[in-house]
This record gives structure tokens, sequence and C-alpha cells, in this order.
């Protein structure tokens, strides 16, 4: 009887914990968005990635965005995140993922120029030879 007494309590406390860490934070979810929309490695620098952040959510927002929002944005420290910052990170996200499609589609077509480039002079050496 005590065993079965037992295993209840453990099924109630694993029902509890099961889901834990699966939720994420708003501000959590903020900062990947954040760092998926402005790279380090686009910008060369966190200072100049932050910098970007700035000039491109303060257009989006309508209360003072200031460098210390960024910077606690980035770092993941806000107390919250406002829907307005929330909907300025998923349209810079989008942006940086047009911007990332586009340079993948030229070096596409950069590499299919050559790679006919290469075919074509390995069929004149086949015709001359």
């Amino acid at each position: 009887m005590i065993a079965q007494e037992t295993d209840k309590v453990l099924s109630k406390r694993d029902k509890k914990t099961s889901n834990k860490g699966k939720r994420m934070s708003d501000v959590f979810y903020a900062q990947n968005l954040f760092r998926e929309a402005f790279p380090q490695r686009r910008y060369g620098s966190v200072k100049a990635a932050l910098y970007e952040a700035h000039r491109f959510i303060s257009r989006r927002v309508r209360k003072d965005f200031t460098e210390r929002r960024v910077r606690s944005l980035w770092e993941g420290t806000a107390k919250r995140v406002d829907a307005e910052e929330m909907e300025a990170l998923k349209a810079a996200l989008m942006e940086e993922g047009h911007r990332e499609q586009r340079e993948l589609r030229a070096r596409l077509a950069s590499l299919d120029e050559k790679l006919a480039g290469y075919a074509a002079a390995a069929h004149r050496e086949t015709m001359a030879g």
C-alpha cells in the first residue's frame, strides 16, 4: 500500500516538473531574435550590431529606445519586452532573412557561371585533343 502511495506522489511531482524548462520567457525569446536579426559576424563586432539594431528598432517603436535598452535586450537582462519591440525584432529578422537569401542566390549564380566556364573549357580540350 505504501509503495502505491509513493508512486502517486512521484507521478504528481513528475507532471509538475515535466513542463519546467520547456517554456521560453519573452526576454529570452527576444534575445534570440535579436542575435539572429543582428548577427555579430555580419557587422564585425557587437558594438556595430548594437548600433545598427538601435537605428532599426528606434524607428519602429513609439517610446524612447535607448542604447542601454538595446544592450539589455542583447544581453537578456531586460525586465520585460514590449510588443512593439518584439514586432520590430521580428521585422528585423525577416529583413535579415531576405538579405541572406539574396546573398545566397547571388553566390549560387556566381558558382553556376564558374561551373559553366569549367565545363566549356573541358569540352574545348576534348575537341582539340
